[in-house]
């Protein structure tokens, strides 16, 4: 059976003979009501709370989940973000050591480029060299041939002394025109 303030108010009891007080039980029971209509609408305003309550909670677990899942989010991106940093880095290390590597192989072949062209220049140098003592002997020989050729004509003529001084001038020293060549 429920109780209601109502119900508890307008109760009715059997008459005996010797029966209760009736303003006594009326009086008792009208507390009883009292107390029962106040216990029940703070039952009711307690209810009102707790559902209240659960729907904040329902609310908050909402949001808790979206929190969660957007940290969940976050902590994933900024994983993928780190690991693509990582691999560009990587990558911009790799890219850098090929072409440090390519830089250095290009400096190796000019350097050997100009190794070479400095050991192809001291042999033309040589050449050169050998060229011009070979001409200026082939000349100084010709000269001489001439000068002997111009002292057999002399004897037959007989020439003065400033001849012999301008034949003792004409020796020709191919060294010392060599060294003023280069």
């Amino acid at each position: 059976m429920k109780f209601t303030p109502f119900g508890i108010k307008n109760q009715e009891f059997n008459r005996t003979v010797r029966g209760y007080d009736r303003d006594e039980v009326r009086a008792f029971l009208e507390k009883l009501s009292d107390e029962f209509e106040r216990i029940q609408s703070e039952n009711d305003k307690f209810k009102t709370d707790v559902d209240k309550l659960e729907e904040q909670l329902k609310e908050y677990k909402r949001i808790e989940k979206n929190f969660q899942q957007a940290l969940l989010n976050a902590t994933e991106s900024t994983n993928k973000v780190v690991d693509s940093a990582k691999k560009q880095t990587a990558l911009m290390l790799k890219e850098a050591e090929l072409k440090s590597a390519q830089s250095i192989e290009k400096a190796k072949e000019n350097a050997n480029q100009i190794r070479n062209s400095v050991l192809q220049l001291r042999e033309e140098r040589k050449l050169l060299i050998a060229r011009i003592k070979a001409l200026i002997e082939t000349q100084s020989n010709l000269l001489e041939l001439d000068m002997q050729t111009i002292d057999t004509q002399k004897k037959k003529k007989e020439v003065p002394k400033e001849s012999e001084n301008q034949e003792e001038q004409s020796e020709i020293n191919v060294d010392d025109i060599l060294e003023k060549l280069l």
